[in-house]
């Protein structure tokens, strides 16, 4: 499924998408993420098998300026379980790009596309330090439910395994509650 939406931002010239293979390499921005090369190539991956999402957001011209995945399945189900928890990593606009509006309607976009794939819930993790991308979650109704310590390993564009310790806060947020009904057989 490929998902294209138009912002009225900059003119309205960004699309928001889902990203296709030949899109790989822009997610690299220049070579400033070349080292989530494979990581990236695994999450394309992952969404030809339906178990991940990769929105960008697109300016003619200039190509990729903004990034969200979203994960559907993990093997840690408080993060995403496939029918109801789904999990947003990697949500980054390009500096230049920022205070525009661009984060807010792809976060808007993504949160659309799991309520209608029936998700409820919205996990993310946001840095310690990086108060500035917490306001923006906290503006749009995610809570911060735990303390993460941050710590993962991916193997960069060498097939080094690497190590990253970044501290942060896990946030979800409600986006759709499912009806509990009963029905007794008398």
């Amino acid at each position: 499924m490929v998902a294209i939406y138009n912002l009225l931002p900059l003119a309205g010239q960004i699309t928001i998408r889902t990203a296709s293979g030949s899109d790989l390499p822009a997610l690299e921005w220049n070579g400033e993420y070349s080292h989530f090369r494979l990581l990236y190539q695994d999450i394309y991956h992952s969404s030809l098998r339906g178990e991940a999402i990769m929105w960008l957001a697109d300016l003619p011209g200039i190509g990729v300026i903004g990034q969200l995945f979203v994960q559907l399945t993990s093997g840690r189900e408080e993060l995403a379980d496939g029918s109801h928890r789904a999990y947003i990593y990697g949500f980054r606009v390009q500096t230049y790009y920022r205070g525009q509006g661009i984060g807010t309607q792809m976060l808007a976009i993504a949160e659309a596309d799991l309520r209608q794939r029936g998700y409820g819930i919205v996990s993310l993790n946001v840095a310690r330090d990086n108060q500035q991308a917490r306001q923006l979650y906290e503006r749009h109704g995610y809570r911060v439910v735990s303390a993460e310590p941050g710590r993962w390993t991916y193997l960069d564009e060498f097939g080094n395994r690497r190590q990253v310790i970044e501290p942060a806060w896990r946030m979800e947020k409600v986006i759709s509650v499912k009806e509990n009904v009963s029905v007794w057989l008398d």
